[in-house]
């Protein structure tokens, strides 16, 4: 049994999660205990080297089935050398994309098929679950002109379309609607101040404040 507590962000291109991430663990850390920030797909050496297939490249290098395995293989290996053991060590651990991901990009927007997504989402993840996810949300147009302003190469979701922007919007809504007690939606229009307070008041409902 997992003592540490895993906290989750999600949503659309150009949210800021990486962004909001950084900041909550710079104010976590200064509560004092260990803050593993972290990333997907990403986060160990095997992920990050499945990373770079996934996210450079045309935007039709591969089917939504094959990225779902591909997403699930890097997983895995994140879990098992990342996660697992800092929840483990009692860390907090902040991950920039998690299965909810999979489930908005592949499945709802992509076409895969949920069920397969829940199938390897049982096997793969086994009992580790958020404690808490934060969906960041804002128009899709909004979220791929803040995207398009960033450097480098990994461009290959923001260029597959609005039509699939629009429905991945859509599934990261449904997901926190199915699931209240875990996700809370947080308004990514807001300047960058507003949206780090509504984000910390979510973090209290874990126990945040002072408990490392």
């Amino acid at each position: 049994m997992s003592t540490g507590r895993f906290i989750t962000f999600e949503g659309g291109e150009g949210g800021g999660k990486s962004t909001q991430l950084r900041l909550l663990a710079q104010r976590l850390g200064d509560l004092g205990g260990e803050v593993v920030a972290t990333r997907e797909p990403g986060g160990s050496p095997g992920a990050e080297a499945i990373r770079d297939l996934l996210v450079r490249g045309a935007a039709d290098r591969w089917s939504a089935m094959t990225e779902t395995l591909l997403m699930y293989a890097a997983r895995r290996d994140h879990l098992e050398r990342v996660i697992k053991p800092a929840l483990d060590r009692g860390a907090w651990v902040l991950c920039d994309r998690f299965a909810d991901s999979t489930r908005a990009y592949q499945g709802a927007a992509g076409g895969t098929d949920p069920a397969f997504i829940a199938e390897l989402e049982a096997h793969v993840l086994g009992d580790i679950r958020p404690d808490l996810t934060l969906i960041l949300d804002l128009p899709p147009e909004a979220g791929l002109a803040r995207a398009a302003s960033r450097a480098g190469a990994e461009t290959r979701f923001e260029s597959k379309g609005a039509a699939f922007h629009g429905r991945l919007r859509q599934a990261f809504l449904d997901i926190a609607r199915a699931e209240p007690d875990r996700c809370r939606v947080i308004d990514a229009t807001q300047p960058l101040e507003a949206v780090s307070a509504d984000i910390w008041s979510a973090i209290g409902s874990v126990g945040a404040r002072g408990d490392g």
